[in-house]
Order: C-alpha cells, then structure tokens, then sequence
C-alpha cells in the first residue's frame, strides 16, 4: 500500500506533492494520443493518395512538395505520439522527456503549414504548448498520482 495523505487541497504521495494541476499531465497523455491518431491518419491518406492533394497559398502560390514524403512523416510521428502518450500513463520520466521532444518536432511540422492550413495549424501548435507546459512544470506528479 502506498502512503498517501490528504492535506488541504493536495495529495501527498511518498515524498511529490500531488496537486490538481497532474490532471494536465493527464491532458497531455490523451491529446499526444489524440494528436498522434490524427497524424496517423493524414499519414494514411498522403500515402494512399499522393496525387489527391496540391495545397495553393491565398496569394495563388502553388506549394509543390512530396506529398508521400509528408505522408510518412506524419505515419511515423503519429506512431510514435500514440505510444508516448500511452506510456505517460505509467509517470516514466523517460516517456515525459522523449514526449517533449516529439511535441517540439510536431509543432515544427505545423509550421510548415501554417501557410496553407492557418487556422488547424495555430490550433495544433496551441495544443502543442500547452502539452510542453503540462509535461515540463508537472510532469513529475503523474508517477505519484497514478500509483
């Protein structure tokens, strides 16, 4: 049995204080999941239809990529958040920092298209930050609050 106490508006579980901001660790998980199975998908689609999609600026800019090349990216990515975010359920700092880094490399990838997609873009990328921030200020009481 774990030794948990209450005090206040706080759990204290061994020796990290389990405050109710773990609930935006727990956040974080589920939107890497949430954000991964969309990037598995779009990955998905680019690779079965590469020929299905050109994306054209507001300023009538043609953008000419390899569509199946960002098809797989967004596969892989998505593989990979879907994975993170389930293993921050277990509180492994391993998986808090390997799930920052992949956010970083999401949010980059949305850079990209804020040209073409601005609106689903800025939105992702808000995600994004707030997952960063969940997972950096109180990443740690995850492990304690999921005991």
């Amino acid at each position: 049995m774990s030794d948990t106490r209450v005090s206040g508006d706080a759990r204290v579980s061994g020796d990290t204080r389990v405050t109710g901001w773990v609930g935006w660790g727990v956040f974080a998980a589920i939107m890497l999941i949430v954000a991964g199975g969309f990037d598995v998908l779009y990955g998905f689609i680019a690779l079965a239809q590469p020929d299905s999609a050109y994306l054209v600026s507001p300023e009538g800019a043609l953008f000419v990529f390899d569509i199946q090349g960002w098809g797989w990216w967004h596969l892989i990515t998505g593989i990979l958040l879907v994975v993170i975010g389930a293993a921050l359920f277990s509180g492994a700092t391993w998986a808090r920092v390997v799930a920052i880094i992949l956010v970083i490399l999401n949010a980059i990838g949305q850079l990209f298209l804020i040209p073409v997609q601005p609106w689903w873009s800025l939105i992702v990328l808000a995600i994004d930050v707030l997952v960063i921030y969940a997972l950096t200020v109180h990443g740690h009481e995850l492990k304690a609050a999921l005991r």
